[in-house]
């Protein structure tokens, strides 16, 4: 575990991030990418998930990026501690695809997305702002292609749980949820349902607000359970 020195408060305006990963080379990449904007601030990196509930409570971090296999306490089981806290940071998970049978676990506990480890440093840089502000940054392919690596196990008791959650919707809400379960931005869903953006983001709030639900994300892998998805789609 490393604090980055002089770096031990989020400075006023700026974004603070905490990197977790267990190669080193990695996080030197990162700090570097994160330095080259002037409204992020990496506060302090660590190797390992056991490091991450100390690193927050002394710095309060906007965005942890957090790898998933680590040697002690792996990203998954750390993303699910950080997300029962009382105020947790936003969780972006980062990932190599072929291990992402296992990110579901991290999306399910609130992680607000993840990123692949060869996404370009820019857009890297832009999902952490991203993230801060409260949105999630799975792109519509990527978000189907994860969601459908869910489909086999269980399925027909969690698409009997998912469906009483999304009954306490109304029906304007489902729709939007469905929409978001197709992975369509908020001005996508606003011209197929002729509804403004604004009202878009309403009913969003709202859909998360009463299923108990963190992030867009979890409202697709919600939708997905429930078998509400077109199988061509």
């Amino acid at each position: 575990m490393a604090t980055v020195a002089g770096m031990s408060e989020t400075e006023r305006g700026r974004i603070g991030v905490v990197i977790v990963d267990d190669d080193a080379l990695v996080r030197v990449g990162l700090v570097m990418m994160m330095g080259g904007a002037p409204d992020i601030r990496v506060l302090a990196e660590a190797e390992d998930g056991g490091a991450v509930l100390d690193l927050v409570r002394r710095h309060s971090p906007d965005v942890v990026l957090m790898d998933i296999r680590m040697p002690t306490v792996d990203g998954l089981t750390a993303t699910e501690h950080l997300r029962a806290l009382e105020s947790p940071p936003e969780v972006l998970v980062l990932t190599t695809f072929d291990a992402d049978e296992h990110v579901l676990r991290a999306l399910r506990a609130g992680a607000a997305g993840f990123l692949l480890k060869d996404t370009p440093p820019a857009e890297i840089v832009e999902s952490v702002r991203q993230v801060s502000r409260g949105m999630s940054v799975l792109s519509p392919a990527v978000t189907r292609r994860l969601i459908d690596r869910v489909g086999a196990n269980g399925h027909g008791e969690r698409a009997d749980r998912a469906r009483r959650r999304l009954a306490a919707l109304n029906g304007r809400e489902l729709e939007v949820a469905v929409a978001v379960g197709e992975g369509r931005s908020n001005a996508d869903i606003a011209s197929a349902l002729f509804l403004s953006v604004p009202t878009v983001k309403t009913h969003v709030s709202n859909i998360l607000t009463k299923l108990g639900l963190n992030n867009r994300v979890q409202v697709a892998l919600l939708v997905h359970d429930a078998q509400l998805l077109d199988e061509g789609g």
